[in-house]
């Protein structure tokens, strides 16, 4: 009998699709005949399995005496009854009560030497229902099936163990020996002679399968895997666990892995190790070569992508990998040219050359009839191709671009996207191929993509500008996606008025507010209001005041108030020039933090004091882009390409792309951990924190790193420490700082140390201290690093009883007048810098040239002094002899901050310079300038 669901078309009924749980409970009462119907019994737990699966819920009761029930049919012989029996015993063992009286039957099933095909099984059902509590009782019986001789039962106890470690590591460490030993085994005979009986009840082809599965050294995989689980964290274990199974690395018959899986994971395990230790990168590399010429093909892509993704890796060291993809590009195996594009696809986006000696077998699979294969061949050819292969590929990539799916008609635009600002003389090509797939059907993500690089254009390439405003246009005519329409007419309202023809683009844009819903409508009203104010020709003014004062009859209170506002900017070109010509604002995240912990504390005392505005920093509109495209959620694209070029097994080892935390990002997140610290919390708002600061090198074996945070009267050390020792526990970690000038004024007040460091958990040490009233004084601290040392055993992590104390020299920390400064954006700074003339101080001053090789060191040197924002694109010099750099911030008390650096360079002598600040306080500005003067 087939159990497989049947077409709905041909008539034949699923024999599933009247299960109920009532029934299948009260035909339980089978499993309690003397005579067991094994048809019945196994057709029956079929449909338990079943329901679980769709997630029917059985409560606890009708759990547990279901599974007694179920345990009945131990009686029985069959064994494919008692395979099934086994899962529904899985199943139900995580509701049911009293779960563990069944442990014995499944022991005796285990030990039988005479029905060994379900051996494997029943070692999963007994770790599963088995309390971590009670491992040790079947200690003995789990590490020798890791050594079975019996390629599926070693199989089965090393997953089962895989997946007690995380529960009992102590008590699976101590296996180690039984799964090195399991790694090591030739398992190849033992399965063959059991398995076949049951394979030919179920396959014609039973002699293919018992082949496969007889040759298949499975189990080395899996105690590969575990054997990494137990060791990963100590490094050199690692380490040497990947020279241990890897032998010499050349050719098949290296080491004593013959599992392609488990090289494969051995794979990923010396990119680890290569990771950890870049002195092994060489070694490494032997290595991986080695494995390009390894008998299996899996082995090959997987050594082949492991080489294309190393850093720093030079041409000649691609070569061997590349030549391997290169042949499996014409395999007659789609899986293998899937596999070799798709490496080569992501080595184009770094290395084009290097990939570029593929293009003719490339070319070949355009036409491939596996179209996610051509997706990726014409995505590459378009990232290593040149100019004058351009409108081909464009040809063909439309031929199929209405066959393949959104996920990689992304990819598709993406690539085009990346080759519009490559080759800007082709943009007419382009941009004709994606306004006729922006009418294509798609979801919000293709669309989206489209839209995006059609942006790009905009604003890199203007020539083509004019047609890509026009293809926009017509897109907002028919688009069923909200947030699309609005970012399109937010360009239409920046770009347009810049426009020769400004006119035609109001048309598309009052049809919005005619025909959309009321969030389309804000924005067309947005858009049109900057036609009004940035057009000169008073025609199209008066036009813009006719349609605005429309809008104020809307039916939505934000249309009618944006058309208001847009009204009175018209009027008035002083409010219109400070509405829409300033790029600066408030940065978002610290003004929302700061308001929350202002209304709570005003709830508990009342709002006596006004909120202090000055406290949250200013930023560009770029900078607030920035931060919202990096802490937006993952685009599709981007996810779509992780997805499909995962690698082919999981495992702990692969390495994580973590994302850098923006600067306010890292700012909040300070500023929330600061407040969770009551002594801290006491000192108000954090003003400022600085880049992490390294007192130690990063390889040695106490990693120490320092952030100084700000406070309006108070200073706070935080030091962030790791300990990098397996066989080390430091406990009671103290910092010992000592102010090289006493008489600064800073007032030490209290420390927060650590506890403890264990191996590889981080520890934070903080050390607090007062500064004058009236001074911000900068000093040098010598520092000394004391705990007492615990040795551990490495294997177990337990620490002795007795410890010792020690200590630990770090690098010094200075207080700089950088730390009293927070940057900050101006968007007009000529106008600023002229109103707080009287705060001026200016003094011409010198860097040497060991110090100012160029204009640009000199930028980054007085940058980095000072801790103030540079303006204007002006951190770039693009004379390599005259220069000004001019900077804005918000020193500890409020003011504002603005400076002025004209710059010469001579190659002789250096950077001579001409450095004005000014601010609301001339002494303020006197502190700036004494920074580097």
């Amino acid at each position: 009998m087939s159990y497989m669901k049947r077409d709905e078309d041909s008539g034949e009924v699923n024999i599933f699709s009247q299960i109920n749980k009532t029934t299948v409970l009260q035909e339980a009462r089978v499993f309690n005949d003397s005579s067991i119907n094994v048809r019945r019994c196994r057709i029956l737990l079929t449909k338990i399995i079943y329901l679980l699966s769709l997630g029917e819920p059985f409560n606890t009761q009708e759990a547990t005496d279901l599974f007694f029930n179920v345990i009945k049919l131990f009686q029985s012989k069959d064994t494919s009854l008692r395979q099934m029996m086994y899962l529904v015993i899985k199943e139900l063992s995580g509701i049911a009560q009293d779960v563990i009286m069944v442990t014995q039957s499944l022991i005796k099933d285990i030990q039988s030497k005479q029905e060994t095909i379900y051996r494997a099984n029943a070692i999963r059902a007994l770790c599963l229902i088995t309390d971590p509590s009670m491992i040790q009782g079947i200690e003995r019986i789990i590490k020798a099936s890791i050594v079975d001789k019996n390629p599926s039962v070693s199989a089965a106890a090393l997953v089962s163990a895989y997946h007690l470690f995380g529960s009992s590591k102590d008590i699976v460490r101590r296996w180690a020996t039984e799964v090195q030993e399991a790694a090591h085994a030739k398992q190849s005979s033992g399965f063959a002679s059991v398995a076949s009986s049951y394979i030919s009840s179920f396959s014609s082809s039973a002699s293919q399968n018992q082949a496969v599965i007889s040759t298949s050294n499975i189990a080395q995989y899996h105690a590969i895997g575990l054997l990494y689980l137990i060791r990963q964290q100590d490094r050199m274990a690692v380490a040497k666990l990947v020279q241990t199974f890897s032998g010499t690395g050349r050719g098949s018959n290296s080491g004593t892995l013959k599992n392609p899986a488990a090289v494969c994971i051995l794979i990923r395990y010396a990119c680890k190790v290569m990771e950890d230790d870049p002195s092994s990168v060489r070694r490494i590399y032997e290595l991986l070569e080695g494995f390009l010429r390894h008998k299996s093909d899996m082995v090959n892509l997987e050594a082949a992508r492991a080489i294309c993704e190393m850093k720093d890796v030079t041409a000649k060291e691609l070569y061997p990998a590349i030549s391997v993809l290169q042949l499996f590009l014409s395999s007659p195996k789609p899986t293998l040219r899937f596999a070799a594009i798709r490496i080569l696809n992501t080595l184009a986006l770094s290395k084009p050359t290097a990939v570029s000696p593929c293009n003719l077998d490339i070319e070949n699979l355009v036409s491939d009839q596996n179209r996610s294969i051509a997706t990726f061949a014409i995505t590459t050819l378009l990232k290593t191709g040149n100019e004058a292969s351009v409108d081909r590929l464009m040809k063909q990539i439309s031929s199929f671009m209405g066959e393949i799916s959104d996920e990689f008609k992304v990819i598709v635009v993406e690539a085009i996207r990346s080759l519009c600002m490559k080759f800007p003389n082709k943009h007419a090509v382009m941009l004709s191929f994606l306004s006729s797939v922006l009418r294509d059907e798609g979801g919000y993500e293709f669309k989206k993509a489209v839209v995006e690089a059609i942006f790009d254009m905009v604003r890199h390439i203007p020539e083509s500008k004019d047609a890509a405003l026009s293809c926009l246009c017509e897109f907002i005519e028919d688009c069923e996606f909200t947030k699309l329409s609005v970012r399109v007419l937010h360009l239409l309202g920046r770009e347009g008025p810049k426009t020769p023809t400004p006119t035609k683009y109001i048309r598309y844009i009052y049809n919005r507010v005619i025909l959309e819903n009321s969030i389309i409508r804000g924005a067309a009203v947005s858009a049109l209001s900057k036609f009004g104010i940035n057009c000169p020709d008073d025609h199209v003014k008066q036009s813009v005041k006719i349609l605005l004062a429309r809008c104020q009859d809307d039916v939505d209170d934000e249309v009618r108030d944006r058309a208001t506002l847009a009204l009175e900017m018209l009027k008035n070109e002083d409010l219109a020039k400070r509405y829409s010509t300033n790029d600066s604002t408030y940065a978002l995240p610290t003004l929302e933090r700061e308001l929350v912990e202002y209304v709570n504390l005003g709830s508990k005392t009342g709002l006596a004091k006004a909120f202090n505005l000055n406290s949250i920093p200013i930023i560009s509109k770029t900078q607030e882009e920035e931060e919202r495209r990096r802490n937006r959620p993952q685009d599709l694209s981007t996810a779509t390409l992780a997805a499909i070029s995962s690698p082919l097994l999981s495992s702990n080892a692969s390495p994580k792309v973590e994302q850098k935390p923006s600067q306010l990002d890292q700012q909040a997140a300070y500023a929330d951990a600061l407040k969770a610290i009551p002594e801290i919390a006491a000192f108000g708002p954090l003003f400022k924190s600085s880049n992490k600061i390294d007192v130690t090198e990063s390889e040695t074996e106490y990693i120490i790193q320092c952030i100084k945070h700000t406070f309006a009267k108070h200073i706070v050390f935080q030091f962030d420490c790791l300990n990098t020792l397996n066989d080390q526990l430091l406990e009671n970690v103290e910092m010992m700082m000592q102010m090289d000038d006493e008489e600064s004024g800073l007032v030490r007040l209290f420390e927060i140390p650590a506890p403890k460091l264990e191996y590889n958990v981080p520890g934070h040490i903080y050390i607090a201290y007062e500064r004058p009233e009236d001074d911000f004084p900068i000093a040098s601290f010598t520092n000394t690093l004391k705990f007492i040392i615990k040795d551990c055993d490495p294997t177990t992590g337990e620490p002795d009883e007795e410890g010792y104390e020690d200590e630990y020299q770090v690098e010094e920390i200075e207080l700089l007048t950088s730390d009293y400064i927070r940057p900050n954006y101006v968007s007009n700074f000529e106008e600023e810098f002229e109103a707080l003339a009287e705060g001026e101080v200016i003094e011409t001053l010198a860097l040497d040239k060991e110090k100012a090789p160029s204009l640009q060191a000199a930028c980054t040197a007085i940058i980095e002094l000072l801790g103030l924002q540079p303006l204007e694109d002006s951190s770039l010099p693009r004379n390599p002899n005259v220069h000004t750099l001019i900077m804005s911030g918000t020193f500890l008390t409020g003011e504002k901050i603005l400076v002025r650096c004209r710059m010469t360079f001579n190659s002789s002598t250096g950077v001579a310079f001409e450095m004005a600040v000014r601010s609301e306080d001339p002494v303020i500005s006197q502190i700036v300038l004494s920074t580097i003067a």
